[in-house]
């Protein structure tokens, strides 16, 4: 960006509109923090990683804490998301594995370490 004359440097956006966002081909949720009554660690989610990488070239995982409100009601849900940007031939087959792994990882990561609150569910 230039003003009068001279180039102003701008650093990186704290916040930003993402004006076209990418798709992955296949997108998988887990309900992590409902099953686990935490949020996952870093140490599990690098073992996920691990263990999607011999199926896919190339992972997304997003830990998150989604927060859904009206006003009067309010709803918080630690997430996790698995995003692959390339699905092979068969796409409905490797999603199919993908949630097999991740729903493995979910019970593993539970029976490890679970908060009592998830005892109920």
């Amino acid at each position: 960006m230039r003003d009068s004359g001279y180039l102003i440097c701008m650093g990186p956006a704290m916040a930003f509109i993402v004006s076209e966002p990418e798709q992955p081909a296949i997108e998988v949720c887990i309900n992590f923090g409902v099953f686990a009554g935490r949020d996952a660690t870093r140490a599990e989610i690098d073992r996920l990683a691990g263990w999607l990488l011999d199926e896919v070239g190339e992972v997304s995982i997003i830990s998150e804490e989604r927060l859904e409100t009206d006003g009067s009601v309010e709803a918080s849900v630690h997430q996790v998301r698995i995003q692959v940007a390339n699905g092979a031939d068969d796409r409905e087959a490797l999603a199919e594995r993908i949630v097999e792994r991740a729903e493995y990882w979910a019970r593993l990561c539970v029976a490890e370490r679970h908060a009592e609150i998830a005892d109920d569910v």
